[in-house]
């Protein structure tokens, strides 16, 4: 039997602001973010992501750190059914995004501008069709490896309110967080890798858009890995 990973500290870790934004972008967090900000109800009972959308989607989707938005923009305008939540606790990174949602007139976006995990603990059992985690932030030194995101209490609050049968999707370009990730995986029940050759993970999915993120390449290595997992049916389901 595999060994369970030890945690990460649930501490929050990271910039919240960059270098200073446009004037045309500090109008947008004034005025775009407060009507498509995720706004978690008082008390601590649990809710239903679909309650932040306008219209009733098919299916709820999460992505956690979107970064620029560049992804969660382009998975929102291809999928105009889904509802698609972000957290992104980075507010030059949600500057971005509100920029593309202007431009593009998306409507079936909420943001959450702030660190995921305690929206995480508010959500439902089994109310996500998927979730993301597109290249994090490795934390290469040893002595940060708790921070990392990818961890065996995100895994167990992601198994938690993933639907069985919903997919959970991870890149990354840094080969060690790869191979952390892949032992984070392996060690937890609640989902099963959909690989079944090389190029399952070396191959972008035709419905998994290219950013500028990638084509830095920050890491110099071999390029980006994209994995894929499916939640396990529960127990009993």
């Amino acid at each position: 039997m595999a060994t369970k990973p030890a945690d990460s500290d649930p501490q929050f870790y990271g910039r919240r602001r960059g270098r200073k934004l446009r004037p045309g972008r500090e109008r947008l967090l004034e005025t775009v973010l407060p009507e498509i900000s995720i706004v978690l109800p008082a008390g601590d009972g649990l809710v239903d992501p679909s309650m932040w959308l306008a219209d009733d989607p098919r299916e709820v989707w999460l992505e956690i750190g979107f970064g620029a938005g560049e992804h969660l923009a382009w998975q929102a305008a291809q999928n105009p059914w889904i509802g698609m939540l972000g957290a992104e606790p980075y507010l030059n990174g949600v500057a971005r995004l509100l920029a593309e949602i202007d431009a593009q007139d998306l409507t079936n976006i909420r943001i959450l501008a702030d660190d995921v995990r305690p929206m995480l603990a508010r959500l439902e059992a089994g109310s996500l069709d998927r979730a993301f985690i597109l290249f994090p932030d490795p934390w290469p030194k040893l002595r940060h490896h708790r921070r990392r995101i990818v961890s065996t209490t995100m895994l167990d609050e992601l198994a938690r309110v993933m639907k069985d049968g919903a997919e959970l999707r991870l890149a990354t370009d840094d080969q060690d967080y790869l191979v952390w990730m892949l032992r984070h995986l392996e060690a937890h029940d609640g989902f099963v890798w959909l690989a079944e050759k090389a190029e399952d993970w070396t191959t972008r999915p035709v419905d998994w858009p290219d950013t500028r993120y990638e084509g830095k390449n920050r890491s110099g290595g071999p390029g980006s890995t994209f994995l894929r997992y499916r939640r396990v049916p529960r127990t009993g389901a």
